[in-house]
Parts: C-alpha cells; sequence; structure tokens
C-alpha cells in the first residue's frame, strides 16, 4: 500500500535567509527523478511479539516484518512539484509504524526539529528541512529497464539517510531501493549476528520486491551500503549469486571481522564479484590497536574480485550519510570542514556512479574513470587515493569445479580440485554434495562422469565407507567387476556393518577382504 508523506509545516521567519548547510555538486544525470513510497510486509517473517515490551499490553493488528520502501527510479520528465529534504526525515518517523494519523507524525516532526535545533540551531535546521531535493512524487516512469541497486543504510538510520546519493543515481539511469536499517524485533539495530542477518534478508526481501517493478533490470544488480549495511550487503552477496556488484560506503566489512568469522559461510570465493570500497581517512596504527578487534580484513582476502579502495581523506566515518552533511554541527567536522567532507561526498558519489556504470553496464568510460588517476578524473589535489586490486582467477567453487572439470568429461577433476586448493587450503566440497553429484551423473547415463566424481569423495575422505560404497556402486553399474569388489570390499574395511555392501559382494561371487 503506497501513502503520502506527512504534510508538516513548519514557518520560521529566517527561513529564506539561511542556506543548506550542505549542496551536492555533481551534475544530474538525462533523467527526471521519481519518488515512490510502499509500506508492505515480509509475511515470512515476524516483528513483533505478543506484547508489547515497553507497555507490556498485548500486541493488536500485524505482527509481520514491516518492510518500509523507498524507491528512486528514472522519470519520463523532470518537471513536478519536488519533495523536500523534511519529506525524506519524516520517513523515519513511520518506518516501522504504518497506521500513524497526520496529527501524530507532525508532533513527532516538531519533536525532531526541536532535536536538530539542539543541534545545529533552529533557523538552520528549519532551512535544511525545506531544502529542495530532486525527486517528484510518483512522477511518470521513463520507458525502458534500468540496473537495479539495493541501498542498505547504516546502523540503526533511515531509507533515505543517502536520499542525495540515491536521486543521482537515479538521475543517471538506476533504480535504487532502500528500506530503514532495523533490529529483528525493535526499531533499533543490534549490533550482533542477528542484527546483520536481519538486515541480509531485508536486502533479499527487496530484491524480490524489485522483481515486480517494470523498469527493473534484476540481470544487473548490485547492493550498496554504508556502514552497518556495508557488512550486510557482503553477507547477502555470499547467498545470492544474482548480485553483480558490491558498493560499500565505509562498510563495517572492515572494521567487524568477527561477525564474519562467525558467519562461516561469508568466504572469498562465495563473494566473487566487483567491489568498490569508499573509505575514510586512514587512522593510526596506534587508534586501530586501541580498538581490540582481530588485525585481519576480508578486504585482503578478495582474491576472486576486483577490488577498488578509494580513500576519501577530507571524510570521517559520519560524513558517508549526506543526513549528517546536513544535519549535524560544524564541531563534529575535526580536522576538514563540513564544505571539505561536502565535496569529497560529491566525489564519492562519481565513483560509485562510474563502479556501477563499468561492472553493471559494461561502459567503457566507467572503466576509463576507474584506471585513470585521481588527478586525472579533476580530483581536488590531495582529496582521494586509490588502491587496486584485480581478480587472480576464478573462485574456487563448487560451480567453478563443475565447469573446468566437465571440460574433459570430468577425466581431470581431481587435479582441478588440487589445483583450486592450491589457491585456497580451505576449499573443499562436503562428502553428500560429492555423493549426490555422482548419483544425478549416474542416473543421467554418463557412468564414466560419476564414477571420476565419486573416486574425487574417495580422496578427500579416505576414511569414509560410504564414499567407497557408492564408488563400488558406481563401477557395478558400468559393467566394472573387479572395480565394484575392490571398493565395495574397501568399504566394508572402513565400515564393518555396511550391509549393503555386503549384499552387492555376495552377488558379485566375491567374499569381504
Amino acid at each position: 500500500m503506497r501513502i503520502l508523506f506527512a504534510a508538516v509545516v513548519l514557518s520560521f521567519a529566517s527561513l529564506s535567509q539561511a542556506a543548506s548547510n550542505f549542496t551536492f555538486d555533481p551534475a544530474p544525470g538525462p533523467h527526471g527523478v521519481g519518488l515512490r513510497v510502499v509500506e508492505q510486509y515480509d509475511y515470512t517473517r515476524t516483528y513483533r511479539g505478543r506484547y508489547d515490551v515497553v507497555t507490556g499490553k498485548a500486541i493488536t493488528g500485524e505482527t509481520a516484518r514491516p518492510v518500509q520502501t523507498v524507491v528512486w527510479y528514472p522519470a519520463a520528465q523532470k518537471a513536478g512539484k519536488r519533495v523536500s529534504y523534511g519529506d525524506y526525515a519524516n520517513l523515519n518517523i513511520t518506518a516501522d509504524s504504518f497506521g500513524l494519523s497526520a496529527a501524530e507524525i507532525g508532533k513527532a516532526a516538531a519533536a525532531r526539529l526541536a532535536d536538530a535545533g539542539n543541534e545545529i540551531g533552529a533557523a538552520q535546521a528549519a532551512a535544511e528541512l525545506a531544502a529542495p531535493m530532486q525527486a517528484v512524487r510518483d512522477a511518470k516512469p521513463a520507458a525502458g529497464k534500468f540496473p537495479v541497486v539495493i541501498y542498505a543504510p547504516s546502523f540503526s538510520a533511515g531509507a533515505a539517510e543517502n536520499a542525495e546519493l540515491c536521486e543521482y543515481l537515479a538521475s543517471h539511469g538506476y533504480v535504487v531501493i532502500s528500506s530503514p536499517s532495523m533490529g529483528a524485533t525493535t526499531r533499533s539495530m543490534t549490533d550482533n549476528l542477528e542484527g546483520i542477518e536481519t538486515q541480509a534478508a531485508d536486502i533479499a526481501f527487496l530484491v524480490g520486491y524489485a522483481h515486480t517493478l517494470p523498469q527493473a533490470d534484476l540481470g544487473k544488480l548490485a547492493v550498496a551500503g554504508f556502514s552497518w549495511g556495508g557488512i550486510s550487503n557482503v553477507f547477502l552477496a555470499a547467498r545470492d549469486s544474482r548480485v553483480k556488484a558490491l558498493v560499500n560506503l565505509d562498510g563495517s566489512v572492515r572494521y567487524w571481522p568477527e561477525m564474519i568469522e562467525q558467519a562461516k559461510y561469508v568466504q572469498p570465493a562465495r563473494v566473487a564479484i566487483p567491489m568498490l570500497f569508499l573509505a575514510q581517512r586512514p587512522r593510526s596504527l596506534e587508534d586501530v590497536a586501541r580498538r581490540g578487534k582481530p588485525v585481519t580484513s576480508f578486504l585482503n582476502e578478495m582474491k576472486y574480485s576486483d577490488l577498488y579502495t578509494v580513500t576519501l581523506h577530507p571524510m570521517e566515518h559520519l560524513a558517508f550519510a549526506s543526513e549528517s552533511l546536513h544535519m549535524v554541527s560544524d564541531k563534529r567536522f575535526e580536522e576538514y570542514s563540513r564544505a571539505e567532507a561536502g565535496q569529497a561526498y560529491g566525489w564519492m558519489s562519481r565513483y560509485v556512479l562510474n563502479f556501477l556504470n563499468a561492472y553493471l553496464l559494461g561502459q567503457e568510460q566507467g572503466k576509463t574513470f576507474l584506471n585513470s588517476t585521481p588527478k586525472q578524473n579533476g580530483v581536488p589535489a590531495h582529496m582521494v587515493s586509490v588502491v587496486k586490486a584485480m581478480s587472480q582467477g576464478p573462485a574456487p567453487t563448487l560451480e567453478t569445479l563443475s565447469a573446468e572439470a566437465a571440460k574433459s568429461n570430468f577425466s581431470k577433476v581431481q587435479e582441478v580440485f588440487a589445483a583450486m586448493r592450491k589457491r585456497d587450503p580451505k576449499f573443499t566440497i562436503p562428502e553428500p554434495v560429492l555423493n549426490d553429484w555422482g548419483y544425478k551423473l549416474l542416473r543421467s547415463g554418463n557412468g564414466t562422469a560419476a564414477i571420476e566424481i565419486l573416486k574425487l569423495a574417495t580422496v578427500i575422505y579416505p576414511e569414509s565407507g560410504n564414499a567407497f560404497d557408492s564408488l563400488a556402486e558406481a563401477y557395478e553399474v558400468s559393467q566394472d567387476k573387479a572395480q565394484a569388489i575392490e571398493n565395495y570390499q574397501r568399504s566394508l574395511q572402513l565400515d564393518p556393518g555396511n550391509s549393503n555392501a555386503e549384499k552387492h559382494l555376495k552377488a558379485l561371487g566375491a567374499a569381504p577382504r
């Protein structure tokens, strides 16, 4: 169900005299920007329990997970009433409360204005909220299909924390979709594995929602995220091969290595896609040591990805959200000014656009930008530094192993596996997967390939009686009696209780050894 933005009118005498704290300077693209807000639920997950944890009263109404969905999209025209920054700010009020009345929203908006006034002054806060943006609510969509970017906000942040970046991408031909960062059962995110998995599930929900949009080209899908959203998007990519590129705005994938270790499945081979990591100015070694975190980085392990690490020296962590550039006080900007951070934010956005153009659209102009020096791209001196690390080759995965081994009808599968294991000593294939693979090949009529896969299982799991039993059966089906007997006998040696091997040996006229 769609909702209208709350119309909260705030009158201040100095409103017309104050300029916004932040000016986004990159030129918009050829498209207008449409904006759609959808209030919907993920009915596969619950959000509220039986009782309200604040009041203790019984919950009434919907308990499924609310997913406030904000969509920026290429519009057919640029004309129309543009939304204000305050419209975006008001989205935070209804992030997980869809049934609020206009009066309730107005009251909450006034309270938010008061809080903002305490930070930057009442007149300045009003000016920020009144600042015009690019998007036009429910504008007519532009014709055609466009690549999709799912944006994951930072810890507990609202869907529009980076409205300028999202509008910019939409104007250049991207459908951008976002939802608030929320915990599993609370509006506040939790700094644990459950919190990351919850946001990753929200991203997955938005990918599913994108399939309902006529403009969306899901064959060209990227996921972007800031801070906490910049670890959740990596978790999602490790589970979803449809993601073709990752954008991390100073993502927590760099700062929370222990969470990656806990997850186990988040491995470089499963995130073998291009990544753009935009980093705050470097911390000192002493500061890194004080954090008490493991001295490791998932970024260093991404051997099978094209990785661009772009350091923006005027930017502290908070500056990667345009919300901060609007709404925090000058004193929060320390070594560099707000204006310098804002200028760097503009260059951050240009790098994001060119990265997406290069890897989602295959545009040479984007590739040229990424491979040029900051100076060649016109970046002011000393603002940006770039480090590139290109992929070392195909990732060692089951899929890659199958594709490479199939070239020789699996006769060289052991050699291919050994080469992959050499590149990544952690690479392995679970025994049940190999067993299932072999039997599928056997049932398809390719006994030769089935034998090779099941032989690989005995090499990786030499103490498994079941592995040798399966290999023996493949030989038996292929009319190789001698090899069938030998492998059934080996299976019985490893597993004396294997009645299946005894039965087959008897049928083959052989005795256990």
